[in-house]
């Protein structure tokens, strides 16, 4: 958790707040979730590493990918062949979101 906390000094000028919400770039989507855990709103959990594969577990585990593409965070879902991408967010302390192209948000917080 501290290196995310370090990386919020990087990747935000100044302390942000918890409602200054600020948009990441492919660098800082990379480098917020490359080996890191996030647990979302209905208590799912999904590892992120950094091969390029992702583990998500609600209920049942599933395996997929994910990259970080034109300022967008990607994933990709077996047996699918289809990337869908979000705008990722990052609060500056301890909780991301992502948005779809309609504008439904799913935030999930870092794992201790």
């Amino acid at each position: 958790m501290r290196s995310v906390l370090a990386l919020a000094a990087l990747l935000v000028p100044g302390v942000a707040l918890a409602d200054d919400w600020v948009r990441l770039d492919d660098a800082g989507i990379t480098e917020i979730l490359t080996a890191h855990d996030l647990i979302y709103e209905n208590d799912a959990f999904q590892r992120f590493l950094p091969s390029g594969r992702t583990l998500y577990r609600y209920g049942e585990t599933s395996w997929g990918y994910w990259r970080a593409d034109d300022d967008r965070y990607c994933s990709q879902w077996p047996p699918g062949d289809e990337w869908d991408c979000y705008d990722v967010e990052y609060d500056g302390a301890t909780a991301l979101r992502f948005i779809d192209d309609w504008g439904n948000v799913s935030t999930g917080v870092f794992a201790e």
